[in-house]
């Protein structure tokens, strides 16, 4: 349970971090005042890059999970509560 616990925060982190890189990267060309459009720039990117690879990994190929952080996405048993580690 750890391990699936560890793989699905990995797999949101990573869109996270793309999300960031991306948006620093696209300062490089153009200067943002905003620090809410640097919020706002990132949240899209992240999710946009989540979104892309999680549709190319059930759709097109298993091994676009690898840059969600895994290939493969954590697989839970049915009927079982999923808590944190330590959670109770």
């Amino acid at each position: 349970m750890l391990y699936n616990y560890l793989l699905s925060l990995v797999r949101t982190l990573a869109p996270i971090a793309a999300g960031w890189l991306l948006t620093q990267a696209l300062r490089l060309g153009v200067t943002l005042d905003s620090a809410t459009a640097t919020s706002w720039l990132t949240a899209a990117f992240s999710a946009t890059y989540y979104a892309t690879f999680r549709w190319a990994e059930l759709h097109r190929n298993h091994r676009f999970g690898r840059l969600l952080g895994y290939a493969t996405p954590p697989q839970y048993r049915r009927g079982e509560p999923q808590r944190a580690p330590g959670l109770g």
